[in-house]
């Protein structure tokens, strides 16, 4: 089996400052679920991983199931580092996360853990996964700097759009925009209804002139006939914004393409920004005049295409899940930094980054992680890129463009 694809992007770790924390040497441990509802994916995630330790020379590699729960994984924990690991891929999701964290970090063992959600990044502890800060900074940058400066969003109440909102203003006040307008909806039809018309100011753009239309009809005379027919053929005003980032995905993604044309704040006057979910939902996303040309970030295809053909053929099946790249990118970067000083934070954190199936990547000594993503136009003919993903990150001391 040939080496893994993930590799230093230029050169080793040599001139890193972050501290020299972690170990030296020891095994890999694996924390999945191999047990529980997430059984499937822990298998698959088990896969993959040892897709990328058949590599000539790999550490060994030992596996512990953490039953999908922060009680499992913490004891999962323990069991690895009493083993002797050096550095620990996963768990699968924050909760498990958070319980292995301070255990791991007791031990000084580093953890690249499977989750998106940065917030349990912190020295020693970085989630590997595609976040939505990665795919809100990307997407919204493109857009700033395509002359889309006026910015605001409809997103999802809970943690994924409050996520993506703290990026959304993040990445507005980088690059000296105004502050976005940002609205919440619940899950139902009526609140997504008033957030649209609320963060548009339908009431007193649209509402304003429908108001003077009728104020002149009840006149009830020749000229105020005139005058309604006049004020008839008048353009709604533009809303306060040229570039809507939205959370929708599901159902309330179709009823916004009913509600931005309703209240005049879609296409063309306004570009729709959206998370990388929408990379499965381009084509259909295609068939609505008001999602056509929507923009989002996510990693280029091409790039993981030979890890996918790789899992196909070893194990057949179809596809492996997205998740799978993470952690086939996470097992690959463990196996190269065995062979170049050991799992140490000087090590992961090497600024030039490594290229893996999802994208170029670089692991911060804050435990933050930058990606280089694509840019997506949503088109008939299926997604097209817009803007291509880097092959190299900017230096850790400029502002990422990832």
């Amino acid at each position: 089996m040939t080496s893994p694809p993930v590799s230093n992007v230029g050169g080793t770790a040599q001139g890193m400052t972050s501290p020299d924390l972690g170990q030296r040497h020891g095994p890999v441990a694996l924390l999945v679920p191999l047990s529980g509802p997430y059984a499937g994916i822990g298998r698959s995630i088990e896969q993959s991983v040892k897709l990328a330790f058949s590599a000539h020379g790999a550490p060994r590699l030992d596996i512990e199931n953490t039953g999908g729960t922060p009680s499992g994984a913490a004891a999962a924990a323990h069991a690895a580092i009493n083993d002797g690991a050096g550095l620990i891929l996963g768990p699968l999701t924050k909760g498990e996360t958070q319980a292995v964290a301070p255990i791991a970090q007791a031990a000084g063992v580093n953890v690249l853990a499977f989750t998106n959600d940065n917030s349990i990044a912190q020295p020693g502890v970085w989630p590997m996964g595609i976040s939505p800060d990665q795919q809100v900074s990307r997407v919204v940058s493109y857009a700033i700097e395509s002359g889309r400066t006026r910015t605001a969003a409809i997103l999802p109440e809970g943690q994924f759009g409050r996520l993506m909102a703290a990026a959304l203003r993040q990445t507005a006040a980088r690059l000296g925009t105004p502050p976005p307008r940002i609205g919440y909806y619940s899950a139902s039809f009526a609140s997504l209804n008033a957030t649209t018309r609320s963060i548009s100011q339908f009431d007193s753009r649209g509402a304003g002139l429908m108001a003077r239309i009728r104020a002149a009809r009840d006149q009830d005379n020749a000229a105020g006939r005139r005058l309604a027919d006049k004020l008839r053929t008048e353009p709604v005003p533009p809303p306060p914004f040229d570039a809507l980032l939205l959370g929708a995905t599901g159902e309330d993604l179709a009823e916004l393409q009913t509600f931005l044309p309703y209240y005049e704040a879609g296409p063309p006057q306004v570009q729709l920004l959206g998370p990388a979910l929408w990379a499965s939902k381009a084509k259909a996303m295609a068939t609505h005049d008001a999602l056509r040309g929507a923009l989002y970030a996510a990693p280029d295809p091409a790039a993981g295409l030979p890890f996918e053909q790789k899992f196909e053929a070893t194990y057949g099946g179809g596809k492996p899940p997205s998740i799978d790249k993470v952690a086939f990118d996470a097992a690959a970067i463990a196996v190269l930094a065995a062979h170049e000083g050991g799992y140490t934070t000087a090590v992961l954190t090497n600024p030039t980054g490594f290229a893996g199936t999802d994208g170029v990547m670089r692991l911060l000594p804050d435990g933050h992680v930058e990606r280089g993503l694509a840019v997506f136009r949503v088109e008939p003919g299926g997604p097209k890129i817009v803007s291509p993903a880097p092959q190299t990150l900017p230096s850790p001391a400029s502002p990422p463009n990832a």
